[in-house]
């Protein structure tokens, strides 16, 4: 029988004006389906005109520039319909989603679908339920004493996989995904008897304790910043953009 981490997965990653999921916009989207390791990605890319100046420092981060945007990028709201559409597809289809740092990108667009289509992602969901994994959640649980960061960046160098074209939505998706399934494989004896939906309720609780963990961390610093626990969607805030 096919292990979840050696058959078809889908991922997601998105580009923004900045990392703020309650008033930041989506600038660039990208999800990626591969039916199986080492066969060839199906790529779905979308490159929107969020309607609100894009910093420099986004900019900077994704190369992404405002007058490039204006002039090649879509109007939002069809593109956010576009995007959870294909999500809920592959929901249905069976297809776990690995989304690295979920509560980022999926609260991101579950935000801008409130801002742009009166709706949100849960509403895709109502019928067939989302199914995520998350590379930083997964490795940050299994393998938690290990030093050092958890980036995207950082995860590919420490299980070889290859990134190219960092910050482009499209690659960062399909290294998560070969990331997730190294993650599968090096800790197989742990996770072959897990199902995605099982996988999906346990991460719920890992992000929980990781977060807890992170806040006390914050407040041993001195640091007054608050860590959100719910994943992989946050909840909305009564002030949302």
């Amino acid at each position: 029988m096919t292990t979840w981490y050696e058959g078809a997965l889908a991922a997601f990653d998105t580009e923004t004006t900045g990392v703020d999921v309650e008033t930041d916009r989506i600038v660039s989207a990208a999800v990626v389906v591969q039916d199986a390791p080492g066969t060839r990605p199906r790529v779905s890319r979308w490159l929107v005109n969020p309607g609100v100046p894009v910093p420099e420092a986004a900019t900077a981060v994704h190369g992404l520039t405002e007058d490039h945007l204006h002039r090649n990028g879509r109007w939002p709201a069809p593109v956010m319909y576009e995007i959870a559409e294909q999500l809920a597809e592959h929901a249905a289809l069976g297809r776990p989603l690995v989304v690295m740092n979920a509560p980022f990108d999926l609260t991101l667009l579950d935000r801008e679908l409130r801002r742009h289509r009166a709706s949100s992602l849960d509403r895709w969901f109502e019928s067939v339920p989302l199914r995520v994994l998350d590379p930083r959640v997964l490795d940050k649980h299994l393998d938690r004493y290990r030093k050092g960061r958890r980036t995207l960046t950082d995860l590919c160098a420490h299980y070889d996989v290859p990134l190219q074209d960092a910050h482009d939505a499209a690659a960062d998706a399909l290294a998560a995904l070969d990331v997730v399934r190294a993650v599968g494989r090096r800790f197989a004896a742990r996770l072959d008897r897990l199902s995605p939906t099982e996988l999906h309720a346990l991460q719920t609780n890992w992000h929980a304790a990781q977060a807890r963990g992170l806040q006390a961390w914050f407040a041993r610093s001195g640091s007054e910043e608050t860590v959100c626990t719910d994943w992989p969607l946050r909840p909305e805030l009564p002030a949302a953009a």
